[in-house]
């Protein structure tokens, strides 16, 4: 347990720069009480006004969390969320960093992800990275994706292209710890063509054998395997299915683990999500965000080759 309260405090220390006089609190659920732990330590170890908040673990990513949590979150100045499923695309996220919350998402994460592997990144190689591939989708109109003979065609025409570092100093940053992902929102009704997912899924794990899925109009419409069945359930049959976000990975250290927390930062993979975009710059709210992790893509965008089978351009 020492080890994972050192890699705690490094976190509080690199990631936030928190102060001794900031109020923290450390969110979680029924199922990640244990993961969540190291963190409510390493804050009271510092010597900062803590708070330790656990609901029951009955929700699904991007479902909104009890009201009493979203007002914890809004009066910290710092909070974790260590969940099962993920709260980063919910509305009591976005509040709470209008509010000036400094706010760190990690669904997911283990005791060994807390040890070694993408929280071990270099933080400025990962900024680096992180707003080169940002850059190029913020001034982006056209992306198409391609991989074992399927292609996935959309538009991220006027959108806003987001960085996720991992680093959040400055009041009402957010987002994932770790990190490193450059994403954005794709037009909701703009997706066509098929995509071979064979990384990873949130809340289902890694997937052994590759679903297909296929989008028209930006909906999902079908999807391969017993996994793929359960994608389609996680996601429903209302705007659960459609299109959310296209992400890149950009943690050289990050490892595919089955944990979409970090298996979705990996250095030259790419993801789609399904369901809520709203809180950074789409229309959608579903109640549910679900990433699918694809490995070893090749990419254009606007017609330029950005990735080549996962080899980054």
């Amino acid at each position: 347990m020492t080890h994972y309260i050192d890699n705690a405090i490094k976190v509080f220390e690199n990631n936030f720069d928190l102060k001794k006089n900031e109020k923290v609190a450390v969110i979680t659920d029924d199922r990640m009480s244990q993961v969540a732990l190291p963190f409510y330590e390493a804050a009271c170890i510092k010597g900062n006004e803590t708070v330790f908040l656990q609901f029951p673990a009955n929700y699904k990513s991007g479902e909104e969390p009890p009201a009493i949590v979203a007002q914890a979150m809004k009066e910290a100045d710092v909070a974790l969320c260590v969940t099962h499923a993920s709260l980063t695309h919910t509305r009591a996220k976005k509040e709470a960093a209008a509010e000036g919350t400094r706010i760190g998402t990690m669904p997911g994460i283990t005791l060994p992800m807390l040890a070694e592997g993408a929280i071990e990144a270099d933080p400025a190689e990962v900024m680096k990275l992180t707003a080169h591939y940002t850059e190029l989708l913020e001034h982006a109109s056209d992306v198409k994706i391609e991989k074992d003979g399927k292609e996935l065609t959309f538009s991220v025409k006027g959108r806003k292209g987001i960085a996720s570092t991992g680093v959040f100093k400055e009041k009402g940053q957010a987002g994932n710890v770790p990190s490193g992902e450059a994403f954005i929102a794709p037009l909701e009704d703009s997706a066509d063509g098929s995509l071979i997912v064979d990384g990873s899924i949130a809340q289902l794990g890694m997937v052994e054998e590759p679903i297909l899925l296929k989008l028209e109009n930006g909906r999902l419409t079908e999807a391969t395997t017993p996994l793929g069945g359960e994608l389609l359930e996680l996601l429903g049959e209302g705007d659960g299915r459609i299109i959310a976000e296209f992400g890149i990975g950009t943690n050289p250290a990050a490892r595919l683990t089955g944990v979409v927390l970090e298996d979705e930062k990996v250095y030259g993979t790419i993801h789609i999500a399904f369901g809520s975009n709203k809180p950074f710059g789409g229309t959608t709210e579903a109640g549910v965000h679900i990433d699918c992790v694809v490995k070893e893509p090749t990419v254009w965008v606007d017609g330029v080759k950005i990735i080549e089978a996962g080899s980054m351009i």
